[in-house]
């Protein structure tokens, strides 16, 4: 994307270049993310141009982070889960150099400039060990939680309940109070460091998501909390709430018809008198963040 000049005419904003109308999404993928060309759909179908970029195409600087609005690290298995879920792809991003930059210092740029990231499942678990999130006071790249082995001691992969946080600053999450997604993951039990650093995400409200039972109440039974995490957390996000990471799927869920209990749902609207949703509920999320892009970047 070309860089442009803003500039004031009668109070209007004009652009030197072409008029940008579209923001544009880079969607990471390589060594074990499988979740790439969904996330992809979810976001072009969200309104962006969204294109996957193996992850050595950004340390070789074929494609350059700047020319995008959103990043997004995928769902996955990157290296096997080998060091524990994340960490060898966080490793990887940490001690590479992007020509005489490192690729820390392309994020902090590409966070800095007020953009946009998500993290979703190994998404997830690579921003928590990349330091991304939760990034108290602003300290990223200083690792302040992790996620490990799911309490069950297995592979969880089922549907669940979240109830979202209204207070929290989440660019993607504004307006979604409850919804519906699917988990399948290992290693899914979010631990902060310390019992400091809980207090300090909870009265920030950088908590995003919440596991819950079926009326929404947050809860630590299992499996409506599937992997035994801290205070039921499944989401967070950073203090400026543009940096994002879930351990659900919300990519999985963008048509109604991608519910399991779909035609149960739909015979209960139809009696009731209800329309039946066109979409799926990850759906906003996706849209909340191309609003954003739209109205901020562009």
């Amino acid at each position: 994307m070309k860089r442009f000049q803003n500039l004031k005419i009668l109070g209007r904003k004009h652009w030197t270049g072409d008029l940008v109308t579209k923001g544009k999404a880079i969607v990471l993928y390589g060594y074990g993310i499988n979740c790439d060309y969904e996330t992809q759909f979810a976001l072009s179908n969200a309104g962006f141009e969204a294109e996957r970029v193996h992850v050595n195409d950004v340390v070789a600087g074929k494609k350059k982070l700047e020319d995008f609005h959103l990043l997004a690290f995928p769902g996955g298995f990157s290296y096997g889960d080998d060091l524990g879920s994340g960490k060898a792809m966080a490793n990887k991003i940490q001690t590479s150099r992007i020509g005489s930059d490192t690729f820390e210092a392309h994020l902090k740029k590409f966070i800095a400039e007020e953009k946009l990231v998500i993290g979703i499942c190994n998404g997830f678990q690579m921003l928590v060990k990349l330091g991304l999130v939760p990034a108290l006071e602003g300290k990223y790249f200083e690792q302040q939680s992790t996620l490990t082995f799911n309490e069950s001691g297995r592979f969880e992969d089922r549907w669940i309940y979240l109830k979202g946080n209204k207070e929290s600053p989440c660019v993607f999450t504004k307006g979604i109070e409850k919804i519906e997604l699917p988990v399948r993951h290992g290693e899914g039990k979010f631990i902060p460091a310390n019992p400091k650093i809980l207090e300090e995400i909870k009265s920030k409200n950088i908590v995003v998501f919440q596991y819950a039972d079926p009326d929404f109440n947050v809860t630590e039974e299992y499996p409506l909390c599937p992997n035994g995490s801290t205070d039921s957390i499944a989401g967070l996000c950073d203090e400026t709430g543009r940096v994002f990471g879930m351990m659900p799927h919300p990519e999985a869920h963008l048509f109604f018809e991608n519910h399991p209990r779909w035609t149960r749902k739909k015979e209960c609207l139809l009696r009731e008198g209800k329309e039946i949703p066109k979409e799926g509920q990850g759906s906003p999320l996706f849209r909340n963040a191309f609003n954003y892009v739209k109205s901020k970047l562009l």
